[in-house]
């Protein structure tokens, strides 16, 4: 190896891990021509990691049934915040309660998969893979749609994942690099490094890499995030915001994806996530914390996308492994289960109550009994919201589902 490329490998080795780019092996991906319609269309993931109680999150507070499985931990009628004559918001959501009200929220109810994994890794791998075994793909449904929405784009930041954690399987992409940052701040590159910079962009330009795999995606992780981190010095200009966010993990994520938007970084989604609903012992105080970060950070995201004349381009959508078993366990908490709702905000969508809740007297188990399979919602926002061809990315046609208002 000559010393360029050896020079060039240990710069980028060190850069790439400091900026925080998913390392992934190049693939061949097959192109999708005709993408143009609807690249506006953004998508904001929010997951939801741990298994989301939905029995406490939407209530359902006519069912006797509900009290008395649940002699502690159900929520009472009084508190609940009526979404109609059966079920109610947790009262820890007066965010999602506002957001009904103004037209911007939609409950997908009965949401799971056949023959349910409980194991929180295998369970959200099929999530964010669409398939029952990880193993069998490297990248995630995501990622497989920013795969056919790049093509024929310039911009290489089609999509980004904002946190501390681990960067979520479902867009793991084969083809381009999907930056992940903790803060815009952490991110930007001072102006004092421009000429390491340009040195590292020289040397990445600077050899025909074509039979050389591994230098070949070093280099293009090393573009990239020079690239991007040139760009987000400019987020500092974008549209700033009236509207005051919640002193929270989710509700600093969520404003820095709203900065992201209005600088126009080219992305088309988006994924944070909020830790801690495995709720196992002594459920109540923090199941309720974290409902009431959650409604209150997205009411916070949904305003500020409104002042920015930006509410009509971002569909947001929440989801979560599993939901709990119907009975509360010995310990005041919730095991894991399988039937749960997941969460759409924008405008143009279906609001409400989406789909029947499942049975609490028919139950598989001592588990709800799921009717919607969470990759129709996938295929229904992959084709109206970000106009992919949800076959190649899910491996298979499934039905859509009612979710957005017909224009």
């Amino acid at each position: 190896m000559s010393l360029i490329r050896r020079e060039f490998l240990q710069l980028t080795a060190t850069g790439s891990a400091v900026l925080g780019f998913q390392q992934t092996a190049p693939a061949f991906w097959g192109k999708i021509a005709d993408q143009a319609a609807g690249q506006e269309n953004i998508l904001v993931v929010v997951q939801l990691t741990g298994g989301n109680d939905g029995l406490n999150t939407i209530v359902p507070y006519t069912q006797d049934e509900y009290y008395k499985q649940r002699p502690k931990l159900a929520i009472p009628k009084n508190d609940v915040l009526k979404i109609d004559n059966e079920f109610g918001f947790n009262p820890a959501l007066d965010g999602f309660s506002e957001l009904l009200e103004a037209g911007l929220l939609g409950v997908v109810q009965g949401v799971g998969y056949a023959q349910p994994n409980r194991s929180h890794f295998e369970s959200m791998d099929i999530w964010h893979t669409c398939q029952r075994k990880a193993g069998d793909r490297a990248d995630g449904w995501l990622g497989r749609a920013i795969d056919q929405m790049a093509e024929g784009v310039s911009t290489e930041t089609t999509g980004m994942h904002i946190g501390n954690r681990k960067q979520p399987l479902a867009v793991a992409s084969r083809h381009h690099r999907v930056p992940s940052i903790r803060t815009i701040e952490q991110f930007r590159l001072q102006s004092q490094e421009k000429a390491s910079i340009e040195a590292m962009r020289s040397l990445a330009q600077s050899e025909n890499s074509a039979g050389d795999s591994l230098l070949n995606f070093v280099q293009t992780s090393t573009t990239t995030a020079i690239d991007v981190s040139q760009k987000l010095q400019q987020v500092k200009n974008s549209k700033s915001t009236n509207v005051i966010y919640p002193e929270s993990e989710l509700a600093g994520k969520l404003k820095t994806v709203s900065q992201l938007i209005a600088s126009e970084i080219g992305a088309r989604v988006y994924y944070v996530e909020i830790d801690g609903f495995d709720t196992h012992a002594f459920q109540a105080p923090a199941h309720t914390a974290l409902l009431r970060e959650l409604g209150d950070a997205l009411k916070a995201f949904a305003e500020d996308l409104l002042e920015k004349g930006m509410q009509e381009q971002v569909l947001t959508m929440c989801f979560s492994e599993f939901g709990r078993r119907v009975a509360q366990n010995a310990s005041d908490g919730t095991d894991h289960g399988t039937a749960a709702p997941m969460f759409l905000i924008g405008s143009g969508i279906e609001t409400g109550l989406i789909g029947k809740h499942p049975s609490l007297s028919n139950l598989d188990n001592g588990d709800l009994k799921f009717h919607t399979d969470f990759r129709q919602v996938y295929a229904t926002i992959l084709e109206n919201w970000l106009n992919c061809d949800s076959s190649l990315i899910l491996d298979k046609q499934y039905e859509s589902l009612p979710l957005f208002v017909a224009s």
